[in-house]
């Protein structure tokens, strides 16, 4: 089962004592500062958790599979994720 937005806000609501709408407004301002700064290109670190970082991938030949038509694959801009060494560990601890 996934972790979703409303379960961040659940629990926010439960562990902090804020109304709903106030986690849920918590969480959404959250997640678009993430956005922006992403957007603008910039690294996002969060301590104990890890560093999502956003990858320039360059234009570069493909093959289309059903005709064999060589295909030019424009760039792209991609995210990626490095979990910290606290993360890794307390995922791996027999607990």
């Amino acid at each position: 089962m996934a972790l979703t937005k409303a379960d961040i806000v659940e629990r926010i609501h439960d562990r902090v004592g804020f109304s709903k709408k106030e986690a849920s407004e918590v969480v959404d301002s959250i997640f678009e500062v993430i956005k922006g700064q992403l957007e603008d290109g910039k690294k996002v670190k969060v301590s104990g958790f890890g560093n999502f970082v956003v990858h320039e991938k360059r234009p570069r030949k493909g093959r289309n599979p059903q005709t064999g038509e060589t295909i030019i694959i424009r760039g792209r801009r991609v995210l990626g994720f490095k979990a910290s060494p606290m993360l890794k560990k307390s995922m791996n601890s027999e607990s």
